[in-house]
């Protein structure tokens, strides 16, 4: 069974309270063959004749007597509803669970201030840092993360974004590295030492690689980690070069 049209409804209620087609017409701003219509409609939903004659006058049926009260609780009730709300927001009376998706780059640079930040405004929330495997939006769209951290792209229009801020690579060494001593470090330089990628599913290309290839080269990946503090560690652990945010 398919929904009723609920602007039906106030027809109805107006058709009640008139009882009469014309007036009907004229409270809802319409011509009196497109308030019969409406009538006729309406009578196929309800299916009783709504309004029928006495004599040279219209009076209602039983019915529609009956549902008479009815009918404007319930357009009371829908108008009410699709009022603005007059809630203000309180934070420090939020008791909940947040979870936020995101790699772990950024629950270590800004996880501890926003942590604080939110125990300051809103003292019963708890933050979850969920993991983050993958590139995807599935979590937010299946609705197990209320937030989404980083380089995000083909979201969907159901999905709301805003930037947060522009981040940039720097290219991270042990210290003594060969490179450490150079006052300049070229293309060249850069790609003949060994990389260690931090790439939460794993992957061997990524935005370094793509950059490199319109340079007419590449970097040889020496190994792969779930993380860029993993990443940094290994660098600063070996010879390997490290892409950190």
């Amino acid at each position: 069974m398919s929904d009723p049209d609920f602007n039906l409804l106030v027809a109805l209620d107006i058709l009640l309270s008139e009882a009469s087609v014309a007036g009907a017409a004229r409270r809802l701003n319409l011509s009196t063959s497109a308030m019969s219509r409406t009538l006729s409609r309406l009578r196929d939903v309800t299916g009783d004749p709504i309004l029928v004659r006495a004599g040279r006058n219209m009076v209602l049926t039983p019915w529609a007597e009956a549902t008479r009260n009815r009918a404007r609780r319930a357009v009371h009730e829908a108008r009410a509803v699709l009022q603005p709300s007059t809630e203000t927001f309180c934070a420090r009376s939020l008791a909940r669970l947040f979870t936020i998706r995101a790699n772990d780059g950024f629950v270590v640079a800004f996880g501890p201030a926003l942590i604080a930040a939110v125990a300051d405004a809103a003292p019963d929330v708890c933050i979850r840092f969920a993991p983050k495997p993958e590139k995807t939006s599935r979590y937010l769209r299946e609705g197990l993360v209320d937030l989404e951290i980083g380089v995000q792209s083909n979201m969907g229009p159901e999905i709301r974004l805003q930037r947060l801020f522009e981040d940039r690579f720097v290219g991270v060494v042990r210290k003594g590295h060969p490179l450490a001593k150079q006052a300049e470090i070229g293309v060249g330089d850069y790609v003949a030492w060994g990389h260690v990628v931090a790439s939460p599913d794993g992957a061997l290309h990524g935005s370094v690689d793509d950059a490199l290839a319109e340079l007419g080269t590449k970097r040889k990946i020496a190994s792969v980690v779930p993380g860029f503090p993993t990443a940094l560690s290994v660098a600063l652990e070996s010879d390997l070069i490290a892409m950190i945010p």
